[in-house]
């Protein structure tokens, strides 16, 4: 979860108010934001954000927005507008399109900074950088001293050793290639545009280098300080939605620090996409149904009531009647995407502990479900025999389940777009799985006696997926001495315990060696195959010792089972 860090005194600058001292009362008040204190001192309040989606109070200034409507300081929609145009145009390079395509820019006029609200602000920046913006994969910030900025201004791509610039917090001039090998932010972040040929860049009219998106600013355009006043908001990436959400927060932050917001134009030349104007300061409605909320809540709730907690929740109402409400929903907050979300606020705002406890009305009581009851019996057989239980992953390859067990290619359920080489298909038989596992742990203590309960997947043409999900079990014994008569000897009391009889049918199978593996039958089913491992499959997982083993079916066992 989000842990943010505010000074107290900002925040009680933002809220108009003082904050409780006590932890106690504190944590009362943030739980409105889902907030918990982790730690304080004099001047630092270290503050964990239960709700992860809420980007909108990972910043001080959207933390005091929030709670000055709980406090009772405000209350209601706050609207953003843009009083005009910025003269911001910024003219994007149709080579960014597979590199990183959008670009969105805001100017906020006359903000007030004071070396505190920097820090916040910088902190924000990374916390939105770091989180929302998936480590400046999808979205990276840039902020910048406007008056020092040329419009129009460009979003394109340079050869790493043609351009050069002096990045924040260094003092010599290096081209983009030293930037990724010498700044530390170029080491942490190079590899999301090391591939391409060319990299991003947004410069001024004037050639001036602003940032090298998204490593680093530059350090004459890219630093805000307690004199700068008009500050240039851009961000960019590979998300268009993600990218208007953080130029939206991030401006919204600055303007509640007394900035006015101010547009820019952005000019595209991808087909199939326009010219744009940013930031989207818009407010969406959403109608909920009265009924809806008291039936969620549990709470029969009068109408003033719910316009009177939405308004607390800084929601705006357009509207109200017995049955319905048309909710305003602030721009900032990008995380509402259901009614629900909006019924969640209103129950925060009421309170949940002023919600009483009801016994939930239920005639059913939970227990474990008798697939599950079964698994485990079977379990508490195999660990009495002497195994141990092991977890394999369902997904194999090929020569995991075929050749280094000796058999020739057959038909498996295949992924569409495996990442690894080793994990290519769904595995159809559990016993590969094991000896995989084996071949890992030859440096363990002999005998070793492992099983393992689990699903396998094959086609079958009956089923809507086309697959089957096949529940087995399988179990494998290692040492000097492992034989043919010590597995069956261990099926044999499996099977007992159960209840259920069995015989061998001769087979044969390349995984084990002739005249010592068998087919197991049980009450004419074909229940699975036991034997000794085949010398040639004991080669190629390069194991030592000898090696018996068996694999059944769960569901034909539990089929049977279910008619005694």
């Amino acid at each position: 979860m989000p842990t943010i860090e505010v000074n107290r005194e900002d925040l009680e600058s933002l809220l108009g108010t003082s904050l409780p001292d006590d932890i106690e009362e504190l944590n009362d008040l943030l739980a409105y934001v889902k907030g918990e204190v982790r730690s304080i001192d004099q001047k630092e309040t270290r503050i964990e954000l239960k709700d992860s989606n809420r980007a909108d109070i990972w910043s001080v200034e959207g933390l005091a927005r929030a709670l000055r409507g709980f406090l009772g300081l405000e209350k209601g929609l706050k609207e953003y507008v843009s009083v005009g145009k910025s003269g911001v145009e910024v003219y994007v390079d149709p080579h960014l399109r597979n590199v990183r395509p959008y670009i969105g820019c805001a100017v906020v006029k006359n903000v007030k900074l004071t070396d505190a609200a920097i820090r916040q602000i910088m902190r924000f920046q990374d916390k939105m950088d770091q989180t929302y913006g998936r480590n400046r994969r999808r979205t990276s910030i840039g902020l910048y001293e406007f008056d020092l900025v040329k419009p129009p201004l460009r979003f394109t791509l340079a050869e790493p050793d043609k351009v050069s610039f002096i990045p924040l917090d260094f003092n010599e001039e290096l081209t983009l290639r030293e930037i990724l090998e010498k700044h530390p932010k170029g080491i942490e972040y190079g590899y999301i545009i090391r591939q391409f040929p060319k990299w991003p860049i947004f410069i001024d009219s004037a050639d001036k280098v602003l940032s090298f998106p998204p490593i680093i600013n530059s350090n004459d355009l890219g630093r805000i300080t307690e004199r700068t006043r008009n500050v240039l908001i851009e961000v960019t990436g590979t998300s268009y939605q993600t990218v208007m959400d953080t130029v939206t927060n991030v401006t919204v932050s600055l303007a509640d620090r007394g900035g006015t917001i101010h547009s820019a134009e952005i000019h595209y030349p991808y087909s199939g996409m326009n010219d744009d104007v940013t930031p989207k300061l818009d407010t969406e409605m959403m109608v909920l149904e009265v009924p809806y909320i008291q039936r969620f809540i549990g709470l029969k709730l009068d109408v003033s009531e719910i316009v009177s907690l939405l308004e607390k929740a800084r929601y705006g109402v357009a509207g109200s009647s017995n049955k319905r409400i048309t909710v305003q929903i602030p721009c900032y907050r990008v995380d509402v995407l259901h009614p629900i979300d909006i019924v969640e606020d209103i129950a925060i705002s009421y309170d949940y502990n002023r919600i009483p406890d009801e016994w939930p009305q239920l005639t059913t009581i939970g227990r474990l479900s008798d697939e599950t009851i079964f698994r485990d019996h079977l379990r508490e057989i195999m660990v009495g025999l002497g195994f141990q239980e092991v977890l394999t992953y369902i997904m194999s390859n090929p020569e995991t389940l075929f050749t280094k067990m000796n058999l020739k290619l057959s038909r498996v359920v295949e992924l569409a777009n495996p990442k690894i080489a080793s994990m290519t298909c769904l595995r159809n038989w559990l016993l590969p799985s094991l000896m995989e596992l084996l071949s890992y742990n030859t440096h363990v203590t002999y005998p070793q006696r492992v099983f393992e309960i689990g699903y396998c997947v094959v086609h079958d043409e009956t089923y809507e997926n086309k697959t089957k999900d096949i529940e087995k079990l399988a179990c494998v014994n290692i040492h000097s001495n492992a034989n043919f008569t010590e597995v069956k000897a261990q099926l044999d009391a499996l099977l007992l315990n159960l209840g259920i009889k069995y015989y061998l049918e001769e087979t044969n199978h390349g995984s084990f060696i002739d005249g010592r593996v068998g087919k197991i039958i049980a009450e004419e089913n074909d229940l699975g195959i036991i034997g000794e491992i085949h010398p040639q499959v004991l080669q190629n997982w390069e194991l030592e010792n000898p090696a018996s083993a068996f694999e059944i079916s769960v569901d034909i066992l539990r089929k049977i089972k279910s008619k005694h």
